[in-house]
């Protein structure tokens, strides 16, 4: 990193407090925690009239009554009883008032209807299927029940070359770009303005005058901090479809937590990319925020890129009037790379779905390891049925070990997620901590066989409340290259004892103790 870069970090950080108050992100939270202040008011007076009151406890009892017998995870239900409990005036209100938004619910039947109507465009090979019946039982089982809950299904004749940093993705990335002839579509959690974007948009505007469709949607929280607000805007006066996901709006709604996490980049329906890595300095450690930036991802080619073309053309057009044919994006002759090998299959995960397709990739690597288990993660808040299978693996002997930053990026996140620790290390799990600096790899390895690369955090927000994607790598050469990788970061980690979680400040483990309570709401 060059000194004047170095310095221009300094002296954005030296602008401090002034810089922060006048900034879109503070005016934004301040609004949002006026209105959360105006609703406790209103329900703390409904609290203190008598006739209201009679109703509040029998809206109290119903509640706790209809949330112990929903189908949720029992932790955000735990959560939920706790604070009808306590305060039931607000706690009742809030429940109904996140559960009856209009937003939400018309979100919810637009996903159904698009999920409904992509089933008819990716045919699952049913010679594939049989092939992996003979192979594992287990996988074949896995890969059904992805295409029932995603329209994805599992492929081979496809190449995947893993990116094992974000500078690695980048030169690839810009060379993969060029070539397009037809379309390319990028779907990114985030994209900020700097040298990166900067070459990734210069290369766009390329394309625009030589003919080709560029699609660019980010998630509406990047207009907070990373971009100028109407963005898209820009864009559009370059020739480039673009808009916002979720565009952010200082109003209190559930609808806020629901962001499109994924990052899926596809070049002429023939070329895919996917994993943590975003368009952004950070992420390419052009710039520095938390010491080295260990990040993943991997390119595909071949008959696996159907299945990311689908799920940027569902997340797409979530917003559009009318849901456009997706066929001549998807009934396209795509060549068989000579080095491709073994079985592909991408998935996305949403959180209005009956399915936690994410959740369930990952335990289903969890409980079919003989061996070994590796993970990489930049966050750990799981719930009871996660814990229970990692204990589980390493009770059992296989080899698990978790891999987190030894920088963190939020010491809110990293608190918590030390209270994770002990439990696991003692039933066998090793944890490690990446010393050079923050790790944002979501990656799952196991027995040398099977890998997932994707966006999904092991987290609650990443599991049960954003819109995912991964991609699953059945008996393909490129695990031994990703098992590789994972040696060399564990080479650069610290193993965490007990006597380290133990040791830790008491403070610090309060504070733990007291954000595990409002661990499904981070």
């Amino acid at each position: 990193m060059s000194a004047k870069r170095v310095l221009s970090q300094k002296h954005k950080g030296k602008k401090g407090l002034a810089a922060f108050l006048f900034s879109r992100f503070f005016l934004f939270g301040l609004m949002v925690v006026l209105q959360v202040l105006m609703f406790v008011f209103f329900a703390y007076n409904a609290s203190v009239e008598k006739n209201l009151n009679y109703v509040i406890m029998v809206l109290q009892f119903v509640l706790i009554i209809y949330i112990a017998n929903d189908k949720s995870d029992p932790t955000m239900k735990l959560v939920w009883i706790m604070f009808i409990m306590f305060v039931p005036a607000i706690g009742c209100m809030m429940y109904l008032y996140f559960m009856l938004q209009p937003g939400s619910l018309m979100l919810k039947k637009r996903l159904e209807h698009i999920n409904l109507n992509s089933g008819k465009y990716l045919d699952p090979d049913q010679n594939i299927y049989n092939e992996l019946q003979i192979l594992d039982k287990q996988v074949s089982s896995l890969t059904k029940y992805v295409y029932e809950n995603t329209g994805c299904p599992v492929y081979k004749n496809t190449d995947v070359t893993y990116l094992e940093s974000g500078e690695k993705k980048y030169g690839i990335l810009l060379d993969e770009l060029k070539k397009a002839k037809k379309f390319i579509f990028l779907e990114y959690f985030i994209i900020e303005q700097g040298e990166v974007w900067d070459s990734v948009l210069e290369v766009l505007c390329e394309k625009i005058r030589e003919g080709v469709e560029v699609r660019v949607m980010y998630d509406g929280l990047c207009s907070l901090s990373k971009l100028p607000i109407g963005y898209f805007k820009k864009l559009r006066e370059l020739g480039i479809k673009s808009k916002p996901f979720a565009p952010a709006r200082p109003f209190f709604t559930t609808q806020q937590n629901n962001r499109d996490h994924r990052k899926i980049l596809v070049i002429d329906g023939k070329v895919a990319f996917t994993g943590g890595i975003n368009l952004a300095d950070e992420y390419m450690n052009i710039v520095e925020r938390f010491g080295y930036w260990k990040d993943t991802g991997v390119m595909l080619k071949g008959d696996a890129v159907r299945s990311f073309t689908l799920l940027f053309l569902q997340m797409w057009n979530v917003t559009e009037k009318n849901i456009e044919g997706y066929s001549r994006y998807l009934n396209i002759t795509i060549p068989t790379p000579e080095t491709a090998d073994g079985y592909v299959m991408g998935y996305g995960d949403d959180p209005y779905g009956k399915e936690r397709v994410g959740e369930s990739v990952y335990l289903h690597m969890i409980n079919t390891a003989t061996k070994y288990l590796h993970i990489v993660s930049p966050y750990l808040v799981i719930d009871n049925v996660m814990m229970s299978s990692l204990k589980f693996a390493a009770k059992r002997g296989v080899d698990v070990k978790i891999i987190m930053p030894g920088i963190p990026d939020k010491e809110y996140a990293y608190c918590l997620a030390r209270t994770y620790y002990a439990e696991l290390i003692e039933a066998g799990v090793e944890i490690y901590e990446f010393t050079p600096g923050f790790t944002h790899a979501k990656m799952f390895i196991s027995d040398d066989e099977k890998a997932t690369v994707g966006t999904i955090n092991l987290d609650y927000r990443s599991l049960f409340l954003h819109f995912e994607d991964g991609c699953f790598i059945y008996k393909n050469k490129v695990i031994n290259r990703i098992e590789e990788d994972y040696q060399k970061m564990l080479s650069a980690s610290k193993r965490v004892s007990l006597m380290d979680c133990r040791n830790r400040p008491t403070y610090y483990k309060i504070c733990g103790m007291l954000l595990r309570l409002l661990a499904p709401l981070m």
